[in-house]
């Protein structure tokens, strides 16, 4: 009788642990990729997903995509199709576009999650691990821009756990492999075999090696789940190459040629992958210390099957030319999960006189991060409040703030409390985004800012086709900006010109020194303005005039 009411607690005290982990991550994952996720201005990459889902909302491209009228193939469409239904919402709103890639890393955190306690039986390994994964560079990058990578590797991340229960359960796992069908098939939907091969791959590697016992005879299981996941993937590509046969051919040959062509860099280009974890980048490296870990970690066979995934994945992205930083994304997951085995060991063994070398490195870590940020106030005197892109008033708020959990920090290092000082840690992100997101835009703003987007209002530009210099490189930004296709156009074609009359021109300089003369001589032309599209100011390495065009407006004499 007393076993059954001990067994019955525990299940109790589990489950409203669950509950508990549940509602904080949800808080921390608000904080992480929804407050203030308008700050950051588009980049390339997201400026090409939006304009290809407004152009599926206002040209009805849903089934064949297309990006400045012409058609955009390179990527399948399931992430765009997300951004365009916000744009159908909600016009013009980065925040909601933004909010569904936060809703994408949520789900990649809570499946971590899940995943996390199936391999270890643990509640505080997975939650401890969830915070530190919440709270790594890339992650939050990502996870508050509107681009597919975060969408393939968080369907991804589900599949991965339904195809873990799928193998692990004991009894009937016909849900788990039909879900892990599903998600397989929509992280192939939301950016090809990208996350295929650089997640799935050294999990199941690692997986077949490590996650004894397991269900062996789900033949049928396994099947079932390869079948839903090729319906659900190529249904798309069957249809494009039925209707535009010799666009996806193209396409094809010119993806598969810029894997060894296009950002090629030396195979180890990765090396310092820990530098994505932001803040936990020296623990990363601490983590990777295998020996010291192994000696007393309960959890050997777990850790270890961690290792072989993050080794397996940093090889496998290596081997390709092509590389770049967004890559490392999924190099996070496993990164996360070994700093949860290392906050685990040092919960579970620094009371202990003999942790001698483990008490070090715990030092090590955590007295640095705490100095760091106790820093933090000083440089954003100097940086910031001098420099005018802070009331007084904020930055005391602020760096009373950041001292408060500065001291938190400290308290926690010295008390020898690893999850403490991860709560501290969370806490600080959570009060960055609140607090210190809204000034980022002015520390990197350009005074002299004139978005292109201002002609959406010009009368006389109304129902006037854009067209810029075909011989000159139009960046996509500014087509994001402008609200409307720009298409190119051979400005020595003086046919082509007059046919397409009247025009805007978009010209870097001014357009009577593009223009040949002769043309010239039979248009009437109306100068409507310079805009600099540069967010960043003058004197930095990313200002360029690339982003600097003149409008004119082209008619008939």
């Amino acid at each position: 009788m007393d076993t059954n009411f001990n067994y019955i607690c525990s299940m109790r005290e589990n489950d409203s642990h669950i509950l508990l982990h549940t509602i904080l991550l949800s808080i921390v994952c608000i904080f992480t990729f929804f407050i203030n996720n308008k700050t950051i201005y588009p980049d390339i990459m997201e400026s090409r997903n939006i304009v290809t889902a407004r152009e599926m909302v206002y040209d009805g491209h849903w089934m064949v995509p297309t990006m400045n009228g012409d058609l955009r193939l390179e990527k399948p469409p399931l992430p765009t199709w997300i951004t365009a239904a916000a744009e159908k919402i909600s016009p013009d709103d980065i925040g909601l576009q933004r909010a569904m890639a936060g809703i994408a890393a949520t789900m990649l955190v809570f499946f971590f999650y899940l995943l996390g306690r199936e391999i270890t039986r643990r509640e505080d390994f997975a939650w401890i691990a969830s915070l530190v994964l919440c709270t790594s560079y890339n992650i939050v990058l990502m996870g508050r821009t509107a681009s597919w990578d975060i969408y393939c590797h968080a369907f991804m991340m589900g599949a991965i756990y339904f195809i873990y229960c799928t193998f692990k359960e004991k009894g009937a796992s016909w849900l788990s492999s039909i879900l892990a069908g599903i998600f397989l098939g929509l992280s192939f939907m939301s950016k090809g075999p990208i996350s295929f091969y650089g997640l799935l791959l050294p999990f199941l590697i690692a997986f077949l090696f490590y996650a004894s016992p397991f269900e062996r005879k789900r033949w049928k299981q396994l099947i079932a789940m390869i079948v839903i996941c090729l319906l659900v993937s190529s249904w798309w590509y069957i249809y494009i190459y039925i209707f535009h046969a010799d666009a996806a051919q193209y396409v094809l040959n010119k993806e598969s040629t810029a894997w060894t062509e296009r950002n090629v860099r030396p195979w180890f280009y990765y090396w310092s992958f820990f530098l994505e974890t932001g803040v936990w980048s020296l623990l990363t490296i601490t983590a990777l210390l295998v020996p010291v870990w192994l000696k007393g970690l309960k959890l050997k066979r777990e850790y270890l099957m961690v290792i072989v995934w993050l080794v397996l994945q940093l090889i496998l992205l290596s081997l390709f030319p092509e590389k770049k930083k967004r890559y490392l994304l999924p190099v996070l997951i496993p990164t996360a999960y070994l700093i949860g085995f290392v906050l685990i060991y040092w919960k579970d063994n620094l009371y202990r006189r003999s942790e001698k070398t483990t008490r070090l490195l715990f030092s090590i870590n955590t007295y640095l991060v705490a100095a760091i940020c106790l820093l933090i106030p000083i440089a954003g005197y100097w940086f910031i409040l001098k420099e005018g892109f802070m009331t007084l008033d904020r930055y005391l708020i602020i760096s009373i703030v950041l001292i408060i959990i500065s001291g938190w920090l400290f308290y926690a290092s010295w008390k020898r409390e690893p999850f403490h000082f991860v709560y501290g840690i969370a806490a600080l992100f959570m009060i960055s985004e609140v607090l210190v997101m809204p000034y980022i835009g002015d520390l990197v703003n350009n005074t002299e800012f004139k978005s292109i987007s201002e002609t959406q209002h010009i009368q006389a530009l109304d129902n006037i086709p854009f067209y810029y210099n075909k011989e000159k490189e139009m960046r996509i930004e500014i087509i994001y900006e402008a609200h409307r296709k720009i298409k190119p156009i051979n400005v020595q074609d003086s046919t082509a010109i007059m046919k397409a009359l009247p025009l805007a021109i978009l010209t870097h300089g001014n357009v009577k020194d593009e223009l040949p003369a002769t043309l010239l001589s039979k248009l009437s032309t109306k100068w409507i303005g310079r805009y600099d599209n540069n967010r960043r100011p003058k004197g930095t390495r990313r200002y360029s005039d690339l982003f600097i065009y003149n409008v004119t407006i082209l008619t008939k004499k």
